[in-house]
């Protein structure tokens, strides 16, 4: 019986891996906008965002936390279709905690620009990993709308996905409690 509950113990946990990771592989390709986790509102306004980085060969998509520092590109995709009339700008702060202003804890700018192919990319190589602010803005100085989008750059895998990692140490330690109470179960009948 304690081996039936052993094994169960462990399938439960690697049935649970399996959903966790399957859902991180398919969670950008939705064929609906509802279910597109890849969308950057600004105000009234949506786009689509989508990052790679050369060194993995452009083999993944990101849209949310950068994997790791160096080359990225950045593409935006205006979803709304006035958005190719309208002026985008981008700034990307770094976010230290501190109360900086605007200027100092900029690392990249972009000007404001129309658009009309409904478009917008950008190159940038960060340096050193932490927490990131983008600022799109979107329309003329009288009357800008703000979009404001918290990333972080080259955190560990077991902090961007640290629901994941909780689950696994709680799987494993489940597996090691019920091992241990086995041996002990064993131990006693023993003696």
């Amino acid at each position: 019986m304690n081996l039936h509950v052993a094994r169960c113990a462990g399938g439960l946990l690697w049935l649970l891996v399996a959903v966790f990771i399957a859902g991180e592989a398919t969670a950008h390709g939705g064929l609906s906008m509802e279910k597109d986790y890849c969308k950057l509102r600004v105000g009234p306004y949506v786009m689509h965002f989508t990052g790679y980085q050369p060194a993995d060969g452009y083999r993944k998509e990101f849209c949310e936390d950068i994997p790791s520092t160096g080359a990225t590109i950045v593409v935006l995709d205006f979803i709304d279709d006035v958005l190719r009339d309208l002026p985008v700008a981008l700034r990307i702060i770094r976010d230290d905690g501190g109360g900086q202003d605007l200027d100092s804890a900029t690392v990249y700018h972009v000007p404001p620009k129309i658009y009309p192919m409904g478009t917008f990319s950008f190159d940038y190589r960060f340096e050193q990993p932490g927490k990131y602010v983008g600022l799109v803005t979107v329309g003329d100085r009288n009357q800008p709308v703000i979009g404001r989008f918290p990333f972080s750059v080259g955190a560990p895998f077991y902090l961007r996905h640290s629901f994941l990692a909780a689950l696994l140490a709680i799987g494993f330690g489940m597996v090691y409690g019920i091992w241990r109470w086995r041996r002990a179960a064993k131990g006693a009948a023993v003696a």
